[in-house]
């Protein structure tokens, strides 16, 4: 079972020697969670329901049980997760999006999502507070991939409509002094596998009260020193997710491109 564990991550990813830095070699879809990371969604309504709530924030209107439907997989075995959720239609974003009940500083975070129609929308919120964006059809800072607002991405990785796509996140928390930001927080991506983003910045959270933690603080700049847990908005599309899971880490130095 080790051998076999050892012979996946090698596909994944390979050490550059001397550079301390990861380069990706294949796709990570269906990557197994290690045996230290915490499975956040395996698929079935029992891991949705024990282990995500809906965010509790100001625009809020969606009343539990969570509503996102668990469905057949259309592109493979199994069954995910669709972020359809009626209370969100029409883009309201805030209306029903959920997030974990656990909260984090730095970790890894594995997702793996589909978009069934073009246009489709959703994201992924590290700390319920910085959001990476997915969304088809747009290779801007605000489109797929992006450390939304502040970094675009490569759109080449994207796999297209109906097709399983993964996020591989590797982020550190923003670091305090006596409740002063001094440090803001940093990631690197790989997106299908393709390093698209190296320890970049975030300075703040995008979109309002309505977006996550700390976002109705100055402009979105206020970000407090506490940890938040991993959101998936929902936008009124057919954006699915499977196989997500985390390991938190402890990332001392300002570094997130770095050996696992």
């Amino acid at each position: 079972m080790k051998i076999v564990k050892v012979i996946k991550a090698v596909f994944f990813l390979a050490v550059i020697v001397g550079t301390g830095q990861l380069q990706a070699q294949k796709t990570t879809i269906g990557l197994t969670a290690p045996e230290d990371a915490i499975v956040l969604f395996d698929g079935s309504r029992e891991s949705l329901d024990n282990n995500w709530t809906y965010w509790e924030g100001p625009r809020l209107s969606a009343e539990p049980p969570i509503k996102w439907k668990i469905v057949k997989n259309p592109a493979g075995t199994g069954t995910a997760v669709c972020s359809n959720d009626p209370a969100a239609a029409n883009g309201k974003y805030g209306a029903a999006d959920i997030v974990t009940k656990q909260k984090f500083e730095d970790f890894r975070l594995h997702v793996e999502f589909l978009i069934e129609n073009k246009g489709g929308n959703s994201g992924v919120y590290l700390q319920n507070r910085y959001e990476i964006q997915i969304l088809d059809g747009d290779s801007t800072s605000h489109g797929m991939a992006a450390v939304i607002n502040e970094k675009s991405a490569s759109y080449a990785p994207y796999k297209g409509l109906g097709k399983w796509n993964t996020y591989d996140i590797i982020f550190r928390a923003a670091r305090f002094d006596n409740g002063e930001k001094k440090e803001d927080a940093l990631v690197t991506i790989y997106f299908n596998g393709e390093k698209v983003h190296s320890n970049v910045p975030i300075t703040k959270v995008w979109g309002g009260a309505f977006s996550g933690l700390d976002g109705g603080n100055n402009d979105g700049f206020g970000i407090t020193d506490q940890p938040g847990g991993i959101k998936l908005q929902a936008e009124g599309h057919d954006v699915l997710f499977k196989n997500i899971w985390i390991k938190p880490l402890v990332l001392a130095e300002s570094q997130t491109d770095i050996e696992l």
